[in-house]
């Protein structure tokens, strides 16, 4: 479905502060050398989350789902000192290449690549998180907001991408793809959940925002 105008996003990216050249040499990497570079969160998306993490500087973010690894560096924009940023993905080439995307941009100190099953590494992480992105496969989408919400501070933030899901979610249910279908239940997970408020963003395939109360 076309979500919205076409040409729309193209105005938004001009008027939107230019990718750094590592963000644009990432862009060209998922172009050229992944299946399905749409997956990416690309400029307009990827400094949103920049701008919300310089706004709420944490000291630890959780990635769930790295691909190609641009997300990861706007989302540690706003790192504190002695930060960290865990991004989990099961890609081990990917992850491998993200590593040279991190050291690139100066990150490599902040920002630690563990690959594996999502579900499996949360289990084994001892932190509490300031800011938590989801962006991995839809399916396990209410699996692993309720795996990591307790690890999230209260007043913290969660994100979670794909939302919309290229307009599936408009869709009677039985038109609707099986990833679609689990967005919607993550989407009526979340609404129903009084444990968070959240905020449903229109942008790209659709962005939710999460406060932990």
């Amino acid at each position: 479905m076309e979500l919205f105008t076409p040409g729309l996003e193209a105005y938004a990216g001009h008027f939107t502060t230019p990718e750094m050249p590592i963000l644009s040499e990432i862009t060209a990497f998922t172009q050229a050398h992944t299946p399905r570079p749409g997956m990416m969160s690309g400029h307009v998306q990827g400094m949103l989350l920049r701008m919300i993490s310089l706004m709420i500087r944490p000291k630890y973010v959780l990635e769930i789902g790295t691909f190609t690894g641009y997300s990861a560096i706007c989302l540690a924009a706003g790192l504190q000192p002695g930060g960290l940023l865990i991004t989990i993905d099961r890609d081990e080439q990917l992850h491998a290449q993200c590593k040279t995307f991190f050291q690139q941009a100066g990150l490599a100190d902040v920002i630690r690549p563990i690959t594996g099953n999502a579900r499996d590494v949360l289990s084994g992480l001892d932190y509490t998180f300031d800011l938590v992105f989801i962006d991995a496969d839809k399916e396990n989408y209410i699996a692993y907001y309720e795996a990591v919400l307790p690890s999230v501070r209260a007043g913290g933030w969660l994100l979670a991408d794909n939302v919309l899901f290229h307009g599936e979610v408009l869709q009677p249910e039985d038109r609707q793809s099986k990833p679609a279908r689990a967005i919607q239940a993550f989407n009526a997970h979340v609404a129903a959940d009084d444990r968070v408020e959240q905020v449903l963003l229109t942008i790209r395939d659709g962005l939710m925002l999460m406060r932990k109360k």
